[in-house]
């Protein structure tokens, strides 16, 4: 189980090509592991341009159900719609004065410029945090390293995202929209208004939040 390049977008090769036998080593330490995302999407975040990521939404680490995880950091192709997710889409309501959405699928906003990113890749299925120490944390804070020299608004969502806030001049912070965090200062955010104001104001397009 090895990483190509011709899974990424081109526009991320060049970063890539760096760390590639860093992510290999990642890899085989998780062969004999059942994980999650499939393998064909734990680097689906990264199919999008980077030339049009404009926000960054940093969260933890997959949904660690069997087929709930996408690739992409809180969407998800099934039904019902993760609890996490939930939260998010009570504040995007509220936030954007826009309706609940229907569907768990978040593509769209990474079609739209929206990098959806955890810090750690991958997880083993049926556990939460379980891959911390494979290494996808180096990885994702070059990453984050490299948006941020691009002035890429970063919204931070929970403590391991919280702990690349100093790189970012654009940013917006809050806990965990997990049921076990959100009601602690998640709610009442405004991050996707509060993105596009910070867009604005440094001259550019702002993020069509509606799904």
């Amino acid at each position: 189980m090895t990483f190509s390049l011709e899974e990424i977008d081109s526009t991320w090769r060049p970063f890539f090509a760096d760390h590639i036998d860093s992510i290999d080593e990642i890899l085989a330490s998780l062969e004999l592991v059942e994980t999650t995302p499939a393998r064909e999407n734990i680097f689906r975040a990264f199919t999008f341009p980077l030339e049009n990521v404009r926000v960054l939404i940093l969260g933890q680490d997959p949904y660690p159900g069997i087929g709930v995880a996408d690739g992409l950091a809180f969407s998800s192709p099934l039904a019902p719609i993760p609890a996490s997710l939930r939260n998010i889409f009570k504040e995007y309501s509220e936030d954007l004065a826009l309706p609940t959405p229907k569907s768990p699928d978040l593509t769209i906003w990474a079609q739209r410029g929206v990098l959806l990113l955890n810090r750690t890749l991958t997880t083993s299925v049926g556990e939460r945090n379980a891959h911390l120490a494979k290494g996808w944390s180096a990885l994702t804070l070059s990453v984050a390293q490299l948006l941020a020299d691009r002035d890429v608004v970063a919204i931070l969502w929970g403590n391991s995202a919280r702990e690349l806030a100093p790189l970012f001049k654009y940013r917006i912070e809050s806990v965990h929209p997990s049921p076990l965090s959100a009601r602690r200062g998640f709610f009442g955010s405004n991050p996707f208004t509060s993105a596009n104001r910070l867009l604005l104001e440094t001259g550019r397009k702002p993020i069509d939040w509606k799904l």
